[in-house]
């Protein structure tokens, strides 16, 4: 029985709920929305706690103050920055942060922070009000929003961390990561798992320092002593990150990752690369003879859209498809960094910060 027949006779169904049921045959998300109500009435026919249902009401209610709050910016890309709540404004890894707002906002991205002090307060500053999101979480101490955001639109205020970094990660197209304490650490940690096993990304991961800093030369070389050099994680994982302590290498890192490659996503099983221009055949035979160990079968071919992609607004783009191993996720790194020094005059490579 579809949800249709089953309730519109049911006259005590909010207003809104109840055209929302009738107008789901047509409505073009109707699949995503059946199996959200689905899964609502089945919980609500199962033994679930008062205070589960608390949980589900408040992680829906942050969902939807994100996804309303983004959707206007949806194709500008978005930088997000980590680091320590507790630097002070005359520190010079805080001025590092409002350097690279402005830059950064400056070559068309928008800038997203946790909308605290610190960092956060640093990269709000630096790109300003108008390029800046915040998205801020109550806790017992270090909980306002900075004076940067506080009162703007697109700031958020989040009662659980999970569904904020959900959004800080989902939104972001790049991850710049300042120095700081434990906080940091994880969030660093989670990127870098997130991007070596495929869950988010690839996007460009930018780990900045103070001048002549070692803060991450020395978090680099504990990974090289104690993960690497154990086969803890494979030595190409190292090429997910870029440490540095020049601003302008920070911001190539970023602009070149989007020079030529646009975005990516599974098909079946085919890894689709969108291209913001069609490669040479020779550039792709290159592809093949040094990258086939990433594959599965097959090999590397450009493709048009794939019918299942028909509806997204990269259809147009170029693409290359491959049965990617989903397991060297630092070689596929490898293999966007020289696939975007391959159509280096493309006239798109002008315009990193458009999605």
């Amino acid at each position: 029985m579809t949800f249709t027949s089953s309730f519109n006779t049911n006259e005590s169904l909010p207003k809104e709920l109840a055209e929302l049921i009738e107008r789901l045959p047509t409505h073009k998300y109707k699949k995503w929305i059946e199996q959200s109500l689905a899964t609502l009435l089945r919980m609500g026919a199962s033994e679930t706690d008062r205070l589960d249902w608390k949980i589900l009401t408040a992680s829906l209610l942050d969902m939807e103050r994100g996804f309303q709050t983004f959707y206007p910016y949806r194709h500008i890309r978005k930088v997000t920055f980590f680091g320590s709540a507790r630097l002070a404004s005359d520190t010079p890894e805080y001025q590092m942060a409002v350097d690279f707002g402005r830059r950064v906002t400056e070559l068309g991205f928008m800038l997203m922070t946790g909308g605290g002090g610190g960092i956060m307060q640093a990269g709000n500053e630096g790109a300003g009000k108008d390029n800046s999101f915040g998205l801020n979480i109550q806790l017992p101490f270090e909980q306002s929003a900075n004076q940067f955001i506080d009162g703007d639109p697109k700031l958020i205020h989040f009662k659980y961390f999970f569904t904020r970094k959900l959004f800080l990660l989902r939104e972001s197209d790049a991850i710049g990561v300042f120095p700081g304490g434990f906080g940091t650490q994880d969030e660093a940690f989670e990127c870098l798992t997130l991007c070596q096993t495929g869950r988010y990304g690839p996007v460009p991961l930018v780990l900045i320092d103070r001048p002549g800093g070692d803060y991450w030369t020395d978090w680099d070389a504990y990974v090289e002593k104690h993960l690497v050099k154990r086969g803890l994680v494979n030595p190409e994982d190292r090429s997910v990150y870029t440490i540095t302590d020049d601003l302008d290498v920070a911001c190539e890192a970023i602009t070149s990752f989007y020079r030529v490659y646009h975005s990516s996503r599974y098909v079946g099983e085919q890894f689709v690369i969108r291209l913001k221009s069609e490669l040479q055949n020779s550039d792709v035979e290159w592809l093949n003879e040094n990258f086939s160990d990433i594959l599965v079968k097959g090999r590397i071919e450009k493709t048009p859209a794939f019918p299942q992609e028909t509806g997204d607004e990269t259809f147009d783009l170029p693409r290359l498809a491959m049965y990617f191993n989903q397991r060297d996720l630092g070689r596929l790194y490898q293999m966007i960094a020289v696939i975007n020094r391959m159509n280096p005059t493309s006239p798109e490579s002008e315009h990193p910060e458009r999605k």
